[in-house]
């Protein structure tokens, strides 16, 4: 069935633009719900605040993390409250503003990440091996358009 969708969406180049939007949606859903489904202790919007803060050289604000995950500094403060109760992170007051609150890792994150995770990346690796190195190499840089688009999306939405 999927198939013969992208075979009706493939004729025009409209068309394709639909299409790619509309996988990029369904895409993410079912990403979310095998992650949600297979991996313990945290969701996967969890999880994907826990790697940018594990990541971070310095505590990032609720608003920063939004802004790099692209959801609001509220879902950041509730993500972030429940990793918190979880053990995961600290939630404390910015050292550059003192309006503003920031998230730091506990060695719990470490923890997670160097033995719990770790045989789940494995696992993650079956989503891209019907690419050649090649094809991960395009698709990467097709990504980082993606969000070119995007942010050229927002500024003219923004101004309307």
């Amino acid at each position: 069935m999927l198939k013969d969708l992208l075979k009706h969406f493939s004729d025009t180049t409209e068309n394709r633009r639909k299409a790619i939007f509309n996988t990029l949606f369904i895409a993410g859903n079912k990403l979310q719900t095998i992650f949600d489904n297979n991996i313990p202790q945290v969701s996967l919007k969890q999880f994907m605040l826990l790697s940018i803060v594990r990541q971070s050289r310095e505590p990032l604000t609720f608003t920063q993390l939004g802004n790099i995950l692209g959801c609001s500094r509220q879902n950041i403060k509730k993500l972030a409250e429940i990793l918190e109760k979880k053990g995961f992170i600290i939630i404390q007051q910015s050292p550059y503003d003192t309006r503003a609150m920031c998230i730091t890792p506990t060695e719990k994150v470490n923890d997670y990440f160097e033995n719990d995770f770790i045989k789940y990346q494995e696992e993650l690796k079956y989503l891209f091996e019907v690419y050649t190195d090649e094809e991960i190499e395009t698709f990467f840089i097709l990504l980082s358009k993606l969000y070119a688009g995007i942010e050229n999306l927002e500024k003219k939405i923004v101004n309307v």
